[in-house]
């Protein structure tokens, strides 16, 4: 335990020491030296816990792949709508394996490229230093199909797609290449992501985050309304009737449906704090605030999903 401690506060001094070097880094990475998120918090998605726990073994038991003749993959991508839980099974393969976790936000790690110009060359010499140098990692790009990323305007036509596909990949490249990190990549517009991150010795394992309808996003509501509980300290719903409230809503991501919780408890917040009397959380409850989030998608036409955290 002592030398995890040690591990954590290395990596802490390190990440900020590069971060303050290089201002795009420090901009859209962000580094999570001790992530405590579990594959218990993460409502279903039982085929890519799997594939995930399986890339786990790289860094938990490495010579078990040999005894089976094979070798882990150099990395692994996701793929998935927004809000399915991409970034979470990252974050809980950085637990499971003990290591600390950095998310690039690859969007707006190309915006702030873009603005740097000339820095890119001292960026990736400074990556791949502070990477031999730093305990181990789980990196985590997330949205490597950056040109239709919400976050920078979708289809992004002035964007100098060439160089910024180098230097993507040759961050990528050194990351695999760096001893002991494990490497992880996702996307929401996989058919046009480009096939260069597919390549031998980059993501070579892909793995669909697509949720089993109804099932995991009952239990992603489940695990979530539990969770809110523990915090309250006690009872917060009535008996409901988890597969009523779903229904038909397909187009609702479990980010949408963690989100619709909370619209419901907040709202039992706001009127309690008005005087009111209050009762717990029912199916009606729920499902009102179900059609207000498909009156609000409607209107603002998008069924992208919201972030599952």
């Amino acid at each position: 335990m002592e030398d995890r401690r040690i591990e954590i506060e290395r990596a802490q001094n390190l990440w900020e020491s590069f971060s303050r070097k290089f201002d795009p880094v420090a901009r859209s990475a962000q580094l999570r030296a001790e992530p405590n998120t579990s594959f218990s918090e993460i409502g279903g998605l039982a085929g890519p816990k799997e594939e995930v726990l399986t890339y786990a073994c790289a860094a938990t038991s490495p010579d078990v792949y040999g005894h089976w003749g094979t070798f882990p993959p150099s990395a692994i991508l996701m793929i998935g709508r927004r809000g399915t839980g991409k970034n979470l099974l990252a974050q809980a393969l950085a637990t499971q394996t003990q290591t600390s976790f950095v998310l690039v936000d690859v969007p707006r790690l190309v915006l702030d490229i873009v603005h740097a110009g000339g820095k890119v060359g001292e960026l990736i010499q400074g990556w791949s230093q502070v990477l031999e140098e730093m305990p181990k990692l789980t990196i985590f790009f997330d949205e490597l199909e950056f040109s239709q990323a919400q976050e920078i305007g979708s289809r992004r036509a002035d964007l100098p797609i060439g160089p910024i596909m180098d230097f993507l990949l040759e961050l990528v490249d050194r990351s695999v290449a760096a001893p002991g990190h494990l490497v992880v990549g996702a996307t929401s517009d996989p058919d046009t992501l480009r096939h260069a991150f597919l390549t031998p010795g980059r993501f070579e394992r892909v793995v669909e985050v697509t949720p089993a309808f109804p099932d995991d996003q009952i239990e992603t509501l489940q695990i979530h309304a539990a969770s809110a509980e523990k915090r309250a300290g006690r009872p917060l719903f009535d008996d409901v009737e988890w597969i009523e409230v779903v229904g038909q809503t397909r187009t609702a991501s479990p980010g949408d449906w963690v989100r619709i919780l909370h619209a419901v408890l907040r709202r039992k917040a706001r009127c309690e704090a008005g005087g009111e009397d209050v009762t717990p959380v029912t199916t009606d409850d729920l499902k009102r605030e179900v059609d207000v989030f498909q009156q609000t998608a409607l209107q603002i036409h998008t069924s992208g999903g919201g972030n599952y955290v």
